[in-house]
């Protein structure tokens, strides 16, 4: 169910992908102007996590749920009605805005039902939330079969009406009416307690660090396979699909043995066989290899990000007792805002072949690893200290 929730995200994101010509068509413009709805979507998404983080720490988890899913399904079905681009593109700004209230209280959820194996919780939605962005364009494609691109909106306003329905019935946990639970501190005052908060800045920042490399990954795959190794689109999406498997059984992996080794000792494990793979990344392409290899890197590159993502949040959310939703923006925020860099860094460094992005994934892998070195000796020095 908490799965289902993250995942209007991304099913709003890719769901309407294979309709962007045909929507272009409808409001007699071009795609380019269309493309602008996802920038735009990713923006609405940022502010509206900055916005309702502190709201669901104060007010409680389960209003934003409803609130959220109530707002998503009335402007998604209005975008189904809209007749102009300038109408389309200002609904999507509030479909992702509003939609975030519902989102960001999810991995407060998850705290609350795993405690201390928070990162086996978050594997498990992680793993399920994952099929999302790989199904979507093919329910959009097969929609599209059906009917016109406004049938793929009202598909999302049932969807969150129906989940609605699901949340009213069934989602009902302890901290719902445990008022004690809830933070009275003032908006401001609850980003100043995250940022503040000792052992949390170094882990968001890797965190943040595993998702632009995870951005680079999806920003330049299409440009890599198809460009620079001329691979088909079918085969290219086989090699993508392999991609989110290994993320997939990487998450499957971390649910079963973290609660064993801890979430510290996986980030570390993730990111020093994310720097060894990455690094291998870099070579394949260094010495201009066939695209197997680029492959074979790629495979247990992706996996490790994997862990490395669920872990690094699973340790920052367990810093905090009431104030999971203030984190849980922050987090979202700067990954979103620094996966946003991916696009423009690679069209800086472009070269015509994949070394750029090797060597974009390799730098963020090891500042992570910088980070993971810094945070253990902070922590030495505190414990000398104490």
């Amino acid at each position: 169910m908490l799965a289902a929730i993250v995942a209007i995200t991304p099913l709003a994101i890719d769901m309407y992908l294979p309709a962007m010509s045909t929507l272009a068509k409808g409001f007699g413009t071009d795609v380019t102007m269309v493309q602008q709805s996802l920038s735009i979507y990713l923006a609405g998404y940022a502010l509206g996590m900055l916005t309702f983080g502190p709201i669901a720490d104060k007010i409680g988890r389960r209003p934003l749920v409803i609130i959220g899913l109530i707002g998503f399904s009335v402007v998604s079905l209005l975008l189904a009605l809209t007749q102009t681009i300038e109408q389309f593109l200002v609904l999507r700004f509030l479909q992702a805005f509003i939609g975030a209230a519902a989102t960001v209280v999810v991995p407060g959820y998850i705290k609350e039902i795993y405690g201390e194996n928070t990162a086996k919780g978050m594997s498990y939605v992680s793993l399920i939330m994952m099929l999302a962005p790989l199904i979507a364009p093919t329910i959009g494609s097969f929609i599209l079969e059906l009917g016109d691109w406004h049938l793929i909106f009202f598909m999302l306003s049932f969807y969150a009406a129906a989940l609605l329905v699901l949340i009213l019935l069934k989602l009902k946990m302890p901290s719902d009416t445990d008022k004690l639970q809830r933070s009275q501190k003032s908006f401001f005052r609850s980003y100043y307690t995250v940022f503040s908060r000792q052992g949390v800045k170094l882990h968001i920042a890797s965190g943040v660090l595993t998702s632009f490399a995870f951005f680079c990954y999806l920003t330049a795959s299409p440009f890599v396979y198809m460009e620079v190794f001329g691979l088909d689109k079918s085969l290219f999406a086989i090699l993508f699909s392999s991609n989110v498997g290994a993320l997939m059984l990487a998450n499957i992996v971390n649910s079963r043995i973290v609660s064993r080794y801890g979430s510290k000792r996986m980030l570390h494990a993730g990111t020093f066989f994310a720097t060894i793979a990455a690094i291998g990344l870099v070579l394949v392409n260094v010495f201009d290899l066939s695209y197997h290899f680029t492959v074979m890197m790629l495979i247990p590159l992706m996996g490790s990000l994997g862990i490395m993502s669920v872990n690094a949040d699973a340790i920052v959310l367990m810093k905090f007792k009431q104030e999971t939703g203030t984190a849980t923006a922050v987090i979202g925020t700067l990954r979103f805002g620094f996966g946003a860099t991916a696009g423009p860094l690679l069209a800086y460094f472009y070269t015509g072949t994949a070394v750029p992005f090797a060597s974009l994934m390799l730098f963020a892998i090891v500042i992570v690893a910088l980070c993971q070195t810094l945070q253990n000796y902070q922590s030495k020095s505190y414990s000398i200290a104490d």
